[in-house]
């Protein structure tokens, strides 16, 4: 995930509120439900030393979803608010998270939404039939997915059911309008395809039409095209297996991703371009080295010591010496996704067992130099 994510966060002024909420909408008493979650996470956040304007700018994102629409639909949702009650980050999560969190602190508390956040899988859904196509376009994680409808001609899309001349020609032209409107939505996708990086392309709908469809599309979509059997475009189709199978490729790809990565962590290390270790890794985010930082998931009761600005940091007050300065103790997982924001980087979360030795931290380097550190 690219520190863009976060930096509007980190660059607000603290202290900060931030939660990660279940949002769940979808029962008759969910009204009520989320009411009553909402006021407990009030009563937290004011109990902390929030203000009122940071409590209630929180408390009317939270309730949004008892005025339906998309809203309505949420299972999760991560907010940051700073210190003057503006909403720094908004994001709508998969699923419910599967720990709350309510702080109010002076740093934001981002590595559990940064867990709980979608997968950072750039990806296109399509639910097609012979008319046209819905399309589901999900980019950076956080974002509200886009939807857009790709419509074509309806005259002669369903065959003639009588014989003679009249209905071969009858025939004939609704193939022919069949294969206009999946030429139609393949340009779309293709576009799409480039525009977003899209990992994968999940093709739902009408049998016949995800067919055609398939047969139309160009190379780079065939490449990452994947169907399914299950989804319509009529109304009151089940979207929810749809949206189970593309959580399921985007969890694939994750994992695929995450496993590319540590990878590189290693095959790096070899030329000095990677650096395991918070001793390392933060020496070289003071230099803005850190291209990719790779976070283990759990930092519980680990700290730093940052001074003025985020790339000012320690791991003791021996290196805040050497600076100049003397610094605050901040969590470590805090202090070390302020310092991506602010060296434009790139982070992962993993495992803490996946990353070498258990270590709580590693990462791959833009350039090295003398004093860059070995990987240990």
């Amino acid at each position: 995930m690219h520190a863009s994510v976060i930096q509007r966060a980190f660059n607000a002024p603290g202290p900060f509120a931030t939660v990660c909420a279940d949002v769940t909408h979808n029962t008759e008493s969910a009204g009520a439900e989320l009411e009553l979650r909402v006021r407990a996470i009030s009563e937290r956040l004011a109990e902390q030393g929030a203000d009122e304007p940071v409590v209630q700018a929180v408390r009317d994102r939270l309730l949004e979803g008892n005025e339906g629409g998309e809203a309505g639909t949420l299972r999760g949702r991560a907010i940051v608010a700073d210190s003057r009650g503006n909403v720094v980050l908004d994001a709508r999560l998969a699923d419910a998270p599967r720990t709350e969190t309510t702080d109010w602190s002076p740093q934001p508390d981002l590595l559990p939404v940064i867990r709980a956040l979608p997968g950072r899988v750039p990806h296109l859904v399509v639910v097609a039939d012979r008319v046209g196509a819905d399309i589901t376009i999900v980019t950076e994680p956080g974002h509200p997915a886009l939807e857009t409808t790709v419509e074509g001609q309806e005259r002669f899309v369903h065959k003639f059911p009588g014989g003679g001349w009249s209905a071969l020609r009858y025939m004939h032209n609704s193939e022919n309008v069949w294969m206009q409107n999946a030429d139609k939505v393949a340009e779309v996708i293709d576009q799409l395809v480039g525009q977003i990086s899209a990992r994968f392309v999940l093709l739902a709908g009408e049998e016949r039409a995800r067919a055609v469809l398939a047969d139309r599309v160009t190379s780079r979509v065939r490449d990452v095209l994947v169907t399914m059997d299950e989804g319509g475009r009529a109304a009151g189709a089940d979207r929810e297996p749809i949206d189970r199978r593309a959580a399921e490729l985007v969890a694939e790809h994750e994992a695929r991703e995450d496993a590319r990565v540590l990878e590189q962590v290693q095959a790096a290390s070899a030329h000095g371009l990677a650096v395991t270790g918070t001793d390392a890794v933060v020496e070289a985010l003071r230099k803005a080295q850190v291209e990719t930082l790779v976070l283990a998931d759990d930092l519980r009761g680990e700290t730093l010591l940052v001074g003025d600005t985020p790339l000012v940091l320690g791991v003791d007050q021996h290196d805040m010496d050497a600076l100049g300065t003397h610094g605050t103790v901040v969590p470590a997982d805090r202090a070390l996704l302020a310092a991506v924001a602010a060296s434009d980087a790139e982070v992962v979360v993993v495992p803490r067992a996946a990353l070498p030795d258990k270590a709580p931290v590693a990462a791959v380097l833009r350039y090295t130099d003398d004093s860059t550190p070995s990987a240990r």
